[in-house]
């Protein structure tokens, strides 16, 4: 039996049709297998760290060993910097104390025989938190300590009448990996949390995390 040219024309355009519906399922699914990546890709700190890492407004006690001319308080810089005598410039937000004094005396072994530095933090300012939405006391808050997600919003004075518990959200900035720093959201299941088997769980709060509850 002869086919004419409109019964091809209608069987390409059916097979078109379902390449196009192949191709539209196959990018919704990788579209949602991304999104479901993007949601776990996260890591979080469930015990305090044990060491204090510097951060912009910190004063710090900057000691040089039997020399007072170098010894003296500073505050780490927007830009993460602090200036010492000799020296000059020094990266000091992101690390520790031990780490930064160490920096200091490398520096000046240009001008200085065995130096030794000692670096005390004098006032900690750079360690804050937001806490937003239905909380009874939203707003920024600079911590002297670490704290979890529970203290977090117990800082806030709790919940309103409102709040979606199951909701809440930490947003923090994420690394700098090959697309650079970018926004994670990390889910808190309050009632499992109140219950212990969240996953996450209870966990610590980094500098500039932001609780959102809903």
């Amino acid at each position: 039996m002869a086919i004419d040219d409109s019964q091809i024309v209608l069987q390409r355009g059916n097979v078109m049709r379902l390449i196009i519906s192949w191709c539209l399922v196959a990018v919704m699914v990788g579209g949602m297998t991304g999104c479901a990546a993007e949601q776990t890709n996260y890591k979080v700190d469930m015990v305090a760290p044990a060491e204090f890492l510097l951060g912009p407004e910190d004063v710090l006690t900057v000691t040089v060993w039997k020399n007072s001319d170098l010894s003296r308080d500073v505050v780490v810089r927007p830009d993460g910097m602090i200036s010492m005598p000799l020296v000059g410039d020094i990266q000091a937000t992101g690390l520790t104390g031990n780490l930064l004094a160490k920096r200091i005396a490398d520096r000046l072994t240009e001008y200085l025989a065995s130096p030794i530095v000692f670096v005390q933090v004098k006032e900690v300012n750079s360690y804050f938190i937001y806490v937003l939405g239905e909380v009874a006391k939203p707003g920024k808050y600079s911590l002297k300590s670490y704290a979890n997600v529970m203290q977090g919003i117990s800082l806030a004075g709790g919940f309103t009448v409102y709040a979606k518990k199951n909701k809440i959200k930490v947003l923090r900035v994420g690394g700098d990996g090959p697309s650079g720093k970018h926004q994670i959201e990390i889910p808190v299941p309050y009632d499992d949390i109140l219950k212990g088997n969240a996953n996450p769980g209870n966990f610590f709060l980094r500098i500039g995390d932001v609780i959102v509850v809903p």
